[in-house]
């Protein structure tokens, strides 16, 4: 593996469900959801297995057949993911992304079967690797940092933005935001800012009185390149 050019391109990235990456360029990569296209394959494969006597000839064949149909969805995902992230690093010097607490995500049982379909960890693996072969840089940025919530036109910060609100306007300098865009250009503008400073960012946060509370308790910003 030998380095690309360098580029002068930078993309922040939001990771979501509905679409699986939004850019900071306001391109939306729109989630697959390879599970889902053969969750009947994989029903009736899992169905034949449960119906065959344990420890028949029967039960193996019905074994192999379901292996093969997750085999077939684990393929497909993992093909779409290296050809989206090689493009990324060879369109962009530098990719900044958040620090997702998956694991922790997973508890949501409502959520837990799309967040696994969306293999962020698997993207996130990719992305890092690739990264050190072609001479690029990654930029994680911590996971509480409140990227939603700011406007990237004021630096106005929400008091709150539920997960269903997906467009809203700055109540400071009425600039309307795509909810994952506007994250995404929070993601790189944060990631900029750490790699320019070489440290921690502390954003602030306003009350929508537009005054700081005595005890508002702010979310630091840390980023790193993680060790290849």
């Amino acid at each position: 593996m030998e380095p690309l050019p360098p580029c002068s391109a930078v993309v922040g990235i939001d990771a979501g469900l509905t679409s699986l990456l939004t850019l900071s360029t306001g391109e939306k990569v729109a989630n697959p959801r390879h599970e889902r296209a053969d969750r009947k394959r994989l029903a009736l494969a899992q169905r034949r297995l449960a119906r065959k006597a344990k420890g028949s000839a029967n039960r193996a064949k019905a074994r192999v057949q379901l292996a093969r149909v997750h085999a077939r969805i684990a393929d497909r995902r993992r093909d779409f993911l290296h050809k989206l992230t090689t493009r990324l690093v060879r369109e962009n010097q530098a990719v900044v992304i958040e620090d997702l607490n998956v694991r922790g995500m997973l508890r949501n049982h409502s959520l837990a079967r799309a967040i696994s379909g969306a293999a962020w960890a698997d993207l996130r693996g990719m992305l890092e690797y690739k990264c050190g072969w072609y001479g690029r840089d990654l930029v994680v940025i911590d996971r509480w940092y409140p990227s939603s919530k700011i406007c990237a036109a004021c630096g106005h910060v929400a008091a709150s933005l539920p997960l269903n609100i997906r467009e809203w306007d700055c109540p400071s300098c009425g600039t309307r935001h795509d909810r994952d865009v506007n994250a995404a250009r929070n993601i790189l503008a944060a990631g900029l800012a750490v790699s320019a400073c070489g440290g921690g960012v502390r954003p602030k946060l306003v009350s929508q009185g537009g005054r700081s509370p005595a005890k508002q308790e702010t979310q630091r910003v840390t980023a790193g390149i993680p060790r290849l």
